[in-house]
């Protein structure tokens, strides 16, 4: 069973765990990190999500998503995620989330970074990505268009690919 710690409506601790996709109280929020990993040339790193996902399967998503974990602060929860789904790790000292979208349940925190990497030296997590491939703006919404992205509106995977020069941080 996973946990997560819980936030009020201002993101304040409220001291209390719950399980992951347990139901919550009302005025309980949980938080969701993403990270859009974007070479120097512009392209996006996205995955695709392996068929026995519960949620979204088969679907290309961005670079890693995943709940963060009761204990962990978003950084680290961003930091582990990328290394369980990628098995590479990314340091993310210093670093805040470029953005960050309320959804229902939480807090769902995007951090845009800029990095090249080498994706044959992945270690992907098999039982979460099915594989991972560099795309274009273009690319990834040709994706979005033929319904093989996960359902991001369109407008904000274009805001994703236009932070990334103003608001993405480069990472060691």
């Amino acid at each position: 069973m996973e946990l997560v710690d819980l936030y009020d409506e201002n993101r304040v601790p409220l001291g209390k765990t719950a399980e992951r996709y347990g139901k919550k109280k009302c005025g309980e929020y949980r938080m969701v990190v993403h990270v859009c990993l974007f070479g120097t040339d512009g392209r996006l790193l996205i995955q695709r999500r392996t068929e026995s996902k519960h949620i979204w399967p088969g679907r290309w998503d961005v670079s890693i998503g995943g709940g963060v974990d009761a204990g962990e602060t978003s950084r680290q929860g961003a930091e582990r995620e990328f290394q369980e789904e990628l098995g590479y790790p990314l340091d993310l000292t210093g670093i805040r989330p470029s953005v960050t979208v309320n959804f229902g349940g939480g807090f769902d925190d995007y951090y845009i970074v800029k990095r090249d990497l080498d994706i044959t030296q992945l270690r992907l997590q098999m039982e979460e990505v099915a594989e991972v491939r560099w795309v274009t703006r273009a690319e990834a919404l040709e994706l979005l268009e033929k319904d093989e992205f996960i359902t991001y509106p369109k407008s904000f995977l274009e805001f994703l690919f236009d932070m990334q020069d103003t608001f993405g941080f480069v990472t060691k």
